[in-house]
């Protein structure tokens, strides 16, 4: 096993996390398979390496395991949605450690438009012409916490609206428990008639106060904006590389997988054993 020396490695604590959450390796299920020949927890650092200093996959330094290893676990357990069963039971870890419930029933939503490399294809691409960005928007939900439960992302010329109805379709499916959504005013009109009646969810729109310039902070909206900020930390999102959508929600989850664990693994947080 390599040496950890960088800032985005896991610490024995985050890998004690992380571990029991990964698939069964094939050589120990009944079908058999070939032994790994390197070590999953390599595997699962050369990815945070990646998404925290934005670097190719062919760039990853040579201590990793070989590029087209890591990029084909990353592949695979993004196809067979593992990384989102990490992000959802550290989600419930960290609520339960705060003495909250495990499910959360209300919810904050936000979108954001970034642009996209050369790599992204204009099948996968538009024009936002509001915030004036060629590339992807990516429309976050997350608990009242901060924390996520679901990232979607979408050519940036859909509106939030439109998004708005795959993204709280796919939420109701995952998460029945849910009865309120958060939102902005881009959300509102027909999204709100139609998320009560055919979901069952109430839609409450937060607008920004009329006649006030500057930076303001809006209720309930603040959440969703700086768990925005948060994932904005890590260089890979700062812009958008990826060919295929999901590898870019992957990447984003990845994000605040690292921050999750890095929460629960604090010496001064309580966590529920």
């Amino acid at each position: 096993m390599r040496r950890r020396c960088y800032p985005s490695d896991t610490t024995t604590a985050e890998w004690a996390l992380i571990e029991p959450l990964l698939p069964v390796p094939a050589c120990r299920t009944r079908w058999g398979g070939r032994p790994e020949k390197h070590h999953r927890r390599d595997i699962v650092d050369a990815i945070r390496y990646l998404v925290d200093s934005g670097c190719k996959w062919r760039a990853l330094p040579q201590d990793f395991p070989p590029w087209r290893t890591v990029y084909d676990h990353f592949a695979k357990w993004t196809a067979a949605g593992i990384v989102g069963i990490i992000r959802d039971q550290l989600r419930r870890r960290i609520r339960c450690g705060s003495g909250r419930a495990p499910h959360a029933v209300a919810i904050v939503i936000d979108s954001q438009s970034v642009k996209a490399a050369e790599t992204v294809s204009k099948a996968t691409r538009g024009y936002d012409a509001a915030k004036k960005i060629n590339g992807r928007k990516r429309h976050l939900v997350v608990d009242t916490r901060g924390l996520p439960l679901l990232v979607m992302v979408t050519p940036a010329n859909v509106s939030d609206r439109d998004a708005g109805r795959e993204v709280l379709f796919r939420l109701r499916l995952m998460h029945p428990e849910l009865t309120v959504v958060w939102a902005d005013s881009a959300y509102a009109g027909g999204l709100v008639d139609w998320a009560r009646s055919f979901l069952k969810l109430t839609v409450k729109t937060v607008s920004r106060p009329k006649n006030t310039p500057g930076f303001v902070i809006l209720p309930r909206r603040w959440v969703v904006e700086r768990s925005i900020a948060w994932i904005m930390q890590a260089r890979r999102n700062a812009r958008d590389y990826e060919r295929l959508p999901q590898h870019s929600e992957a990447l984003i989850t990845w994000a605040a997988i690292t921050l999750m664990t890095r929460r629960l693994t604090r010496p001064d947080v309580a966590v529920a054993r």
